[in-house]
C-alpha cells in the first residue's frame, strides 16, 4: 500500500510539473494547447521517472539506459492515452480551460501507468 501512496504523490508532483510547463508554454510561446501539451507531457515524464526510480519503486536491476527506455516506453504509451483524452475533452468542450482537461486526462492515465511501471519497468 505504501508504494501506491508514493506513486500517487509522485503523480501529483508530475501533474504539477505538467501543468506548470503547460501554463508556461501557453503564456510565453505561440503554441496552442494541443502542441504545448506534447512538450509538457515529456517534461513531466522526465520528472516522474526520477522520483519513481528513487522513492516509489527503487532502481530496477537493469542498467540505467534499459530502465530509462522501458520507463519511456510505458510513459509514451500512457502519455498517448493521456493526450488523447485531453484532446477529446478540449474538442468536445472547447470553452473548458486546458488545465481542467489536463487534470481529468491525468487521472484516467494514472492507473495504466502504475500497472505498466510496476510490472514492466521496476519488476514489482
Amino acid at each position: 500500500m505504501g508504494r501506491l501512496v508514493r506513486f500517487i504523490l509522485t503523480g501529483g508532483i508530475g501533474f504539477v510539473a505538467d501543468a506548470a510547463a503547460l501554463w508556461l508554454l501557453l503564456a510565453t510561446t505561440p503554441l496552442g494547447p494541443i502542441a504545448a501539451r506534447v512538450l509538457s507531457i515529456g517534461f513531466a515524464l522526465c520528472v516522474t521517472w526520477q522520483i519513481n526510480r528513487h522513492l516509489t519503486f527503487s532502481p530496477s536491476s537493469r542498467g540505467l539506459a534499459q530502465e530509462g527506455a522501458r520507463y519511456g516506453g510505458v510513459g509514451i504509451a500512457t502519455g498517448i492515452v493521456n493526450y488523447l483524452v485531453y484532446c477529446a475533452i478540449l474538442f468536445a468542450l472547447p470553452t473548458l480551460p486546458p488545465l481542467a482537461a489536463l487534470a481529468f486526462a491525468s487521472i484516467v492515465a494514472m492507473a495504466l501507468s502504475f500497472m505498466g511501471y510496476s510490472r514492466l519497468v521496476f519488476d514489482r
